[in-house]
């Protein structure tokens, strides 16, 4: 098998000419401004606590990338370099952060874990700029599927925004899983949807075997708490991996396939790793097959755990306190299996999704994350006299994860690339 990160490239498709993208850089760069000093703005339009730490959100010169060296780059091979900069938001000027998440407010006596920024091996990906992003989502929406890692990625970028607006909580469900917000003075609605499989479940022992929970999962029938909610969003966002390390009872056609640990006399125990592919080829051949989606799916790889000396039951911490070099580590076992698993219904679904006129696209942070064991709560997610297991799945705000917004917004500039090339053409 080829090694990781290796034969599966995330550039984009064919360059095109130095003309048109000539043409394109000007169109996108006058619709979208590169520079919005914060100072240029009515206090209408600024956060309620503005941010003591980086008074200097942006860099003097203007923060751009050259279109053409983006489209052949590949922003997700790199390593994490020093930004003194940072972080752009605290646990005090952010009401979004959850107190697992919170690794100021309970202790956390180190601080360069906040001090970092992905820098791509043959380009620059600029510092994620709140006024340029809200700029490009104007009159759009943005729904996130999947865990509570996919939670955690609305919540840090809720709180990079916040340094522009806050949103209105506009949530039609009082399941707090399923939350829905507004930026009335940009029109743009951000949505998490709840659903750690993608594919249904049912819940069978609230305990189980694993002390977890035991799950029925129906890989071949994709969760319709979501599926009947995102035909309508121009972004979707999916995320899953966690979850299928719990113990669960695997069906298809409605037929017991096998499990995972559930302990029952002659069912034949399968690999995780059966249903993440399972799951996940249904997931995306559902987005095919939805008529009225319109819009983009992007697929964002899982990002690994960082237990050392045991599992999270067993007392592993993650109590580093730099980000890895790039020849530092590399994914082991599941965690391959897990990407590779990805990336291969990814390209399977985008082969197919051309044929339908749909887009699918990679956001791959596995690599970046990877190299970050010093972001996770630890044991600065509780208070030291709650028994509570080392969190080494999760990310503090601010942290490691509010780089995920750089990608994104870099995305979403190629985006509107390819769409004005479609345009022109």
């Amino acid at each position: 098998m080829d090694p990781p990160f290796g034969k599966y490239s995330t550039s984009a498709q064919k360059t095109p000419s130095i003309f048109i993208l000539l043409i394109l850089a000007v169109v996108v760069l006058g619709l979208i401004p590169l520079y919005h000093p914060f100072n240029w703005y009515s206090g209408g339009l600024r956060i309620r606590n503005p941010s003591e730490i980086s008074p200097t959100y942006f860099p003097l010169e203007e923060q751009k990338i050259e279109f053409k060296e983006a489209e052949k780059c590949d922003v997700f091979s790199g390593k994490w370099i020093w930004n003194p900069d940072a972080p752009y938001y605290t646990n005090v000027t952010c009401t979004e952060i959850h107190d697992h998440q919170n690794c100021m407010k309970h202790g956390r006596p180190d601080s360069d874990y906040l001090k970092w920024r992905w820098k791509p091996n043959e380009c620059e990906l600029p510092i994620f700029n709140p006024f340029q992003f809200l700029d490009l989502v104007r009159n759009k929406s943005v729904a996130i599927v999947g865990d509570s890692v996919g939670r955690n990625q609305m919540q840090s970028l809720i709180c990079l925004l916040s340094r522009v607006e806050y949103p209105v909580d506009i949530s039609d469900n009082p399941d707090q899983s399923f939350k829905k917000y507004k930026y009335t003075t940009y029109n743009f609605t951000l949505a998490m949807y709840w659903s750690p499989f993608l594919v249904s479940i049912k819940e069978v022992d609230a305990d189980g075997p694993c002390h977890t929970g035991l799950y029925n999962l129906y890989l071949d029938e994709a969760d319709e708490k979501w599926t009947t909610k995102i035909e309508g969003y121009d972004y979707i966002i999916l995320n899953a991996g966690h979850w299928f390390a719990r113990c669960s009872i695997y069906y298809v056609n409605n037929q017991r396939v096998g499990c995972r640990y559930c302990g029952i006399p002659n069912v034949t125990e399968l690999p995780s790793t059966y249903a993440y592919q399972r799951a996940f080829k249904t997931t995306l051949k559902v987005i095919n097959n939805l008529e009225n989606f319109k819009g983009v799916a992007i697929l964002r790889t899982f990002a690994p755990s960082h237990y050392e000396g045991g599992n999270w039951n067993e007392g592993g911490d993650c109590a580093r306190t730099r980000p890895y070099g790039s020849n530092e580590t590399a994914l082991e076992d599941q965690s391959v299996e897990q990407y590779r698993i990805q990336v291969e219904e990814f390209e399977v679904a985008e082969k197919e999704g051309k044929m339908k006129g749909k887009r699918f696209r990679l956001m791959d942070t596995t690599r970046a994350m990877l190299m970050r064991p010093d972001g996770h709560p630890s044991k600065y997610g509780h208070w030291p006299n709650e028994n509570v297991a080392n969190d080494c799945v999760h990310w503090c705000l601010p942290g490691p994860i509010d780089s995920w917004s750089d990608f994104l917004f870099h995305m979403f500039k190629m985006e509107a690339i390819r769409s004005l090339e479609e345009n022109l053409q």
